[in-house]
């Protein structure tokens, strides 16, 4: 956040920036979406409070396309649309785990799974997951986690995931919800960049081999809905009530006008639309590998799905004679102004000498993002 803060300032100063640091798709909604909001709006419609777990045709909708994209049977009853997939970590969270219990994560990973887990008392179990383990959770990581501190009431598994882009095939994914299902352990399973792939691995949906599993989803990175807030979560049937329950009390429903929009997602045109973005961060993602060598980074993750690249930037720390990757980020932009995130966010532990580049920017930007990337010395 510090980085967007001092991004925005720039822009302010009028000086230019080229920010590969936000997990932020460039082409925003499907035109479909856009315009079923503004008919919306312009129908004068009251856009009151909808039901706390969402108006019942989007739950319909978000079942269906489970049976388009997964071949997965989904009571509508089971989605609870929230204020995006934050609101919906924040309720399952709630709903799953009480405090003190211990829930596991990967390192490197997204940094708001610890931050709410912690600020609702549970105790996180860092997994460190390197490259052997392609930078996510395993059997043998959680065993050792369970003999060193004991019993895990909980996992976290993001795939593809952030910051690193990698992804778990059908078996592995199968194999993590056994050992849960085996140890009375939820399975909380983030598939917001499902549809944004390298094409090397298939999306695996934890529904597809157990609905004891906790299932997040959003519009944000697919459908490039960030700021409309609206994603989703399938909720084990015992898990239902008691989220319908604490959303009602914690934000009596989702934002109705993004829910009305919405609906528009899963028609033909708008899968359309973002198959072909999809498409476009491939295409980003070839060309960011064909530059890599020029830019003298050292070990990167594989980056299978999602869009971004994590990558050890150590060497050119030490050369730039800055304490970490946020002082070399910080450098980095000032003398360049090309913005990306510390690993420091990602991996307390070892991420200050890793960084996050996002290439969901426009193609042009990323060009000459890279272009000054190779030519700074820092």
């Amino acid at each position: 956040m510090e980085i967007l803060d001092a991004v925005q300032r720039r822009r302010d100063e009028g000086r230019d920036v080229f920010p590969l640091c936000a997990g932020e798709p460039g082409g925003g909604a499907p035109a479909v979406v856009r315009e079923r909001a503004a008919e919306v709006l312009g129908s004068g419609a009251a856009l009151g409070y909808t039901p706390a777990l969402g108006l019942p045709e989007l739950r319909r909708a978000i079942a269906g396309h489970y049976r388009r994209w997964y071949d997965v049977d989904v009571d509508p009853a089971r989605v609870a649309v929230t204020t995006g997939s934050s609101g919906a970590f924040v309720l399952a969270f709630l709903a799953a785990f009480d405090a003190g219990d211990r829930v596991a994560v990967a390192r490197p990973g997204y940094p708001a799974y610890r931050n709410v887990l912690r600020a609702l008392g549970c105790e996180v179990v860092e997994l460190a997951a390197g490259a052997a383990e392609r930078y996510q959770p395993t059997p043998e990581l959680l065993d050792a986690a369970v003999a060193a501190g004991g019993p895990i009431r909980g996992l976290v598994v993001a795939s593809p995931a952030n910051p690193t882009g990698t992804m778990v095939d059908a078996g592995e994914l199968a194999a993590l919800g056994a050992w849960c299902a085996d140890h009375g352990a939820t399975l909380v399973s983030d598939e917001i960049y499902h549809g944004i792939t390298a094409g090397t691995r298939r999306e695996s949906c934890a529904w597809e081999h157990d609905e004891r599993a906790i299932v997040v989803s959003s519009f944000s990175k697919y459908w490039g809905m960030t700021g409309w807030r609206l994603g989703w979560a399938l909720l084990p049937e015992e898990l239902v009530a008691p989220v319908d329950a604490l959303a009602g009390n914690l934000a009596l429903c989702p934002p109705a006008l993004p829910q009305l929009a919405a609906t528009a997602a899963f028609d033909e045109r708008a899968y359309a639309e973002q198959d072909a973005a999809a498409a476009g961060y491939r295409a980003q993602r070839a060309l960011l590998l064909e530059r890599l060598p020029a830019l003298g980074w050292g070990a990167t993750a594989p980056a299978d799905g999602a869009f971004y690249l994590y990558a050890d930037v150590a060497d050119r720390i030490a050369a730039a004679g800055v304490a970490d990757s946020a002082a070399w980020c910080a450098r980095l932009l000032q003398d360049t102004g090309v913005a990306l995130t510390p690993g420091t966010d990602f991996d307390a532990v070892d991420g200050a000498g890793w960084v996050r580049l996002s290439y969901a920017a426009d193609p042009a930007t990323l060009r000459e993002g890279l272009d000054r990337l190779a030519g700074w010395p820092g």
